[in-house]
């Protein structure tokens, strides 16, 4: 028969795994919301530093890059291509293993033409991120995302019509 002690210890692990996981599933909702955010209040680079580690790798249809610097400019060059930009995701599941994760994430993705200077349609994406992350002394950062396409439909841009997506 288990003792007292045992029950506390085992009690402690399963909440830390839901606390993890809840604060794992928030990181992944702020980086989503983040990939929206225009609000000119600094540079993207200090916001993503709550997100990211300095090192991490991202991996897109339309190109990779490595640390929150090439991030933020990779994501400046996105966002300029369109007037609006909005990302919603949903379904996350979080595989723990002690201080490492993996997430994974449904994502639908709407992109809205600049007015007169793209189609009238809108170019939408549905697929799935894949991301891992790391528990640093800071609390918990992606340290890897990838988004994957399952389908599109819309018009695209004209440099985005020989991109495999």
């Amino acid at each position: 028969m288990p003792s007292t002690h045992d029950d506390i210890a085992a009690l402690r692990e399963q909440v830390q795994a839901l606390s993890d996981r809840a604060e794992l599933r928030e990181l992944f909702d702020r980086y989503v919301t983040a990939l929206d955010t225009r609000d000119g209040t600094g540079p993207e680079d200090s916001r993503y530093a709550s997100l990211f580690t300095e090192d991490a790798t991202f991996a897109f249809p339309i190109g990779v890059c490595e640390g929150i610097e090439a991030f933020a400019a990779f994501q400046r060059g996105a966002r300029e291509r369109w007037a609006r930009i909005h990302h919603s995701s949903s379904n996350h599941s979080v595989v723990l293993d002690g201080d490492r994760a993996t997430l994974r994430a449904q994502q639908l993705t709407t992109h809205v033409h600049h007015a007169g200077r793209g189609p009238a349609a809108h170019f939408e994406v549905g697929g799935y991120s894949e991301a891992r992350a790391v528990r640093t002394p800071a609390g918990w950062r992606l340290s890897h995302v990838a988004f994957h396409v399952v389908w599109d439909s819309g018009a695209r841009l004209p440099e985005l019509a020989g991109v495999r997506l």
